[in-house]
């Protein structure tokens, strides 16, 4: 059985530039029992979400264009949109970049390479907060 809100499975969205990286995650969530959509850019985060909102996204900070903090600071100031939690995710390492990620909104922030065994555990308590319906469930 898969992660599920309200009895249907979770949702979530991959944001970023590397194809790599969308696909390393996308296989990684969906082995996990999440659903991934997966886009390249800022501008196709925003189109994404507002054609179909996900319940959680991962979004790259450093992105050619409008970057995670630009995207994430749209989103949060949107009424329909400010719920999604946003988990950024980035090679940059330091506070400052910390600090001005969760100035903007986001609710978290790993640090690449993302290891498996601290994302999932993110995703999951991000889920329990904002839904108080959310059941774990799945692969271990």
């Amino acid at each position: 059985m898969n992660p599920r809100v309200d009895g249907r499975p979770v949702c979530l969205l991959i944001v970023d530039d590397e194809r790599d990286n969308r696909e390393l995650l996308g296989v990684v969530l969906t082995w996990e029992g999440f659903v991934c959509m997966t886009v390249a850019s800022g501008a196709e985060a925003l189109a994404a979400v507002a054609q179909s909102p996900p319940d959680l996204i991962l979004l790259d900070v450093m992105m050619p264009g409008m970057n995670g903090y630009d995207v994430t600071a749209r989103l949060k100031g949107d009424p329909a949109t400010k719920s999604i939690p946003i988990i950024l995710v980035t090679a940059m390492a330091d506070g400052e970049a910390k600090e001005r990620g969760l100035c903007a909104g986001a609710e978290d922030f790993l640090a690449k390479p993302i290891d498996r065994d601290m994302l999932v555990p993110r995703i999951h308590r991000l889920l329990h907060t904002r839904y108080a319906s959310y059941h774990e469930s799945g692969p271990r």
